[in-house]
């Protein structure tokens, strides 16, 4: 069961997109303001379906992780509008994060797949191409995160410096 019907959250959407703020419809639902902004995220962008209750447990497969870990990297988005965006939860973002930064690619497979059973030698090949493959996508997602930060202290540079000017003043060579 969930906490708030899907009507309730339509209805509480549609007041916020006729105009009022999400505090004053904080104050009289009782419900955070953040939670209504997530509605109206989710809303925007999947419309109605966003306010459907999900009967099953979902599971993602550590390629679906790691291509939501490369977009939240990838792109200047909040940790909120990628899991808008890929209909998960901010808080699995993180938590994948933090599982691929300490184990890898191996730490984003459900815990069945890695347990796994007895491999056979076509299981064991495939498993080392796998493995030489997810090295590289760690690679790639390692540059692209250094390249994203690269640019952004670039870019606060650039800005600092147009609106502070230089510390000290260029001297030309002669």
């Amino acid at each position: 069961m969930t906490k708030y019907s899907p009507i309730l959250k339509a209805e509480i959407v549609q007041k916020y997109l006729d105009g009022q703020s999400s505090v004053e419809l904080s104050r009289h639902y009782n419900i955070p303001a953040s939670q209504i902004r997530k509605w109206v995220q989710g809303f925007k962008l999947s419309g109605v379906s966003a306010f459907k209750p999900r009967r099953t447990k979902r599971s993602f497969t550590a390629e679906f992780k790691l291509a939501v870990i490369d977009y939240y990297h990838t792109h200047e988005m909040s940790m909120i509008e990628v899991a808008a965006k890929f209909g998960v939860n901010a808080c699995q973002i993180s938590t994948w994060r933090k599982t691929f930064g300490q184990e890898g690619l191996a730490g984003l497979q459900h815990r069945r797949q890695k347990m796994g059973a007895k491999s056979t030698k076509k299981q064991l090949r495939h498993l080392q191409d796998q493995s030489e493959l997810e090295r590289l996508r760690e690679e790639v997602s390692q540059l692209k995160k250094e390249n994203h930060d690269l640019k952004l202290e670039r870019d606060v540079t650039k800005k600092s410096i147009a609106l502070f000017g230089r510390l000290k003043p260029v001297k030309k060579r002669k």
